[in-house]
């Protein structure tokens, strides 16, 4: 099984062959992933610290004369994944583990950000509709040509909305009204989180960039 306890072990037994940042980034996503398999009963918990564990294998500090746009290197990020994925899991988590919850997210506009916007008053009605309306159109049609990288990358995206709204207090700790989406969202980040740090410790020879907060003594 593909858990914590799997991974950790594997760490231990690698990362004296791994360059200090890889070693450091799946120590802390290891962490955090430890914690969230401990709260089954508390989805919430437990989808905010899958993300956490996500985000500490990703970070990554960019040189200011190489930046690139945050969108732009979180799709490298998961196009880099992809092209190392050589046993085709990313996929199959995609195509026939999460097919129909994915679908769902891509449908509901509880996980889009302009639908908040518009309900802040940022954005007029006709407005987030259209874009709601590309949006789907343009997720179904990559779903229709099976473009991993593009479905990964705007599922994230609906699920970065939903972690927006937890963490910047935007809704109620086992709220009764965001539960679908919380355990699509939860279910989704307990598969993909595990794969992530598997293909990171099947890939150590690749660059993986500079560990945000390098760990320094006080």
């Amino acid at each position: 099984m593909l858990d914590y306890h799997f991974l950790k072990a594997r760490h231990r037994a690698e990362r004296e062959g791994h360059h200090p940042n890889l070693a450091l980034r799946l120590h802390r996503a290891l962490s955090w992933l430890n914690r969230a398999e401990q709260l089954d009963a508390d989805p919430d918990g437990r989808f905010i610290f899958l993300w956490i564990a996500f985000n500490a294998a990703y970070a990554t500090e960019i040189d200011e004369r190489y930046r690139l746009s945050e969108q732009e290197t979180f799709r490298a990020f998961l196009q880099k994944l992809a092209d190392l994925d050589r046993k085709g899991r990313i996929e199959e988590l995609l195509w026939k583990e999460f097919p129909g919850s994915i679908r769902l997210l891509l449908d509901n506009p509880f996980v889009f950000q302009d639908f908040w916007s518009f309900h802040n008053g940022r954005m007029p009605e006709e407005e987030w509709k259209r874009r709601f309306d590309d949006a789907r159109r343009a997720a179904h049609a990559a779903l229709g040509r099976r473009d991993t990288v593009t479905v990964l990358g705007i599922t994230l995206s609906r699920i970065y909305t939903l972690r927006n709204q937890l963490m910047h207090g935007g809704a109620t700790w086992n709220s009764a009204v965001n539960r679908n989406q919380l355990r699509d969202c939860t279910g989704f980040m307990g598969k993909l989180v595990p794969l992530v740090i598997e293909i990171m410790l099947d890939h150590p020879e690749t660059l993986w960039g500079d560990a945000c907060y390098p760990v320094v003594e006080g």
